[in-house]
């Protein structure tokens, strides 16, 4: 299966994180881009140990710096910056293949003018509790790309149903999330399917 997804990690500070996105990176077919300057080796020990032994399959791309990544960038190519800072979340954006999805390091998140020169491509991951300031780093990513994937599958989903339903009798007349939830509550389960 061909990536669909990219993750960039802009100056990332803590090895752990990176291992564990590294290692999620290659469970999901996800490219990782990592801009420098970053806050450790690559030949981290404590990188090592948490990319674990996946390490050496990842699709890894290393950028000199920031404006060396966004040069990098095909002008068209969709983009989403994470930032706590952003007016919408990532649920109320939709995700295509080959989406750059940007994070920022550990500890200040992204530069400003990243957020600032892309203000209708920032999203946030909602947080329901204000005791909390910002989600770990891997754990983000992770919801980023697994949202990623569920909106692209979902999307191939949509497109095979409609390619199929054509043939099918012209009596329904429901659009499918309006069945799927009706099917939901008739067996006693609310859905929780999103359809985007």
């Amino acid at each position: 299966m061909e990536p669909q997804l990219n993750v960039v990690l802009i100056e990332p500070e803590i090895p752990q994180n990176t291992g564990s996105i590294g290692r999620l990176c290659v469970g999901t077919n996800t490219v990782l881009h990592l801009v420098e300057p970053l806050g450790f080796e690559l030949t981290s020990s404590r990188l090592k140990r948490a990319g674990l032994d996946y390490w050496e399959h990842l699709k890894l791309v290393r950028h000199k710096c920031i404006e060396d990544f966004l040069k990098f960038v095909p002008k068209n190519s969709p983009k989403l910056f994470f930032s706590k800072k952003a007016g919408h979340t990532l649920f109320e954006h939709k995700i295509l293949p080959g989406t750059f999805l940007i994070f920022g390091k550990e500890t200040a998140g992204l530069p400003d003018e990243l957020i600032q020169n892309h203000p209708t491509e920032t999203v946030r991951i909602p947080l329901f509790d204000a005791r909390i300031r910002s989600l770990n780093l891997a754990q983000a990513v992770s919801i980023g790309v697994y949202e990623g994937i569920r909106q692209i599958q979902l999307s191939s989903l949509g497109d095979s149903l409609s390619e199929t339903s054509t043939g099918l009798s012209e009596g329904i007349s429901e659009p499918i999330p309006a069945v799927a939830a009706r099917i939901s509550a008739a067996e006693g389960s609310s859905p929780f399917l999103a359809f985007p």
